[in-house]
Parts: C-alpha cells; sequence; structure tokens
C-alpha cells in the first residue's frame, strides 16, 4: 500500500506515491495530469485537517512529550467528530 504523499517526497521510497513533474521544455500527458489531479484530491482532506489542528493553541504552545500530544489529538478528533 502506498503512502500520498506531496512532491518534496519525490524518491523517498517505492511505497510513496508523489504527483509527476512536469519533464524540462516538456509538459505532463493528460494521464499523467489526471493522476496528479486524483492524488491532490485525496490529500487534500488530510491537509486540511493537519491545518485545522496546527491553528488550535493547544498544538501550536504545547511543550509536552509528543506521545501525549497524540492522546490529546485522538480525543479533541473524537469530539469534533461527535460535535
Amino acid at each position: 500500500m502506498a503512502v500520498l504523499a506531496d512532491r518534496a517526497y519525490t524518491g523517498a521510497g517505492p511505497h510513496v506515491a508523489t504527483g509527476r513533474r512536469r519533464p524540462p521544455g516538456g509538459e505532463l500527458t493528460l494521464t499523467q495530469r489526471t493522476v496528479n489531479r486524483a492524488l491532490a484530491q485525496a490529500r487534500a482532506p488530510v491537509e486540511r485537517g493537519m491545518a485545522r489542528l496546527k491553528s488550535w493553541q493547544i498544538f501550536r504552545r504545547s511543550r509536552i512529550s509528543p506521545n501525549r500530544m497524540t492522546v490529546i489529538a485522538k480525543a479533541i478528533l473524537t469530539l469534533e467528530r461527535q460535535r
């Protein structure tokens, strides 16, 4: 199973799916553009979720262990889902 990532992770390994870059002096094919668009659409909800988490004060000002922040994030997401 591949992990979806942005193009900054190109070359990160065989299990990391990234979009195609335009070749120098060329263009992407219609199929390559369609695949790029599909990857972007699949990643969009996660990107929005991460942006939302970063906007909360508790995550920006936190000075506790990342392990404890994981538990806090799970609790907040559970509460958000029930709202």
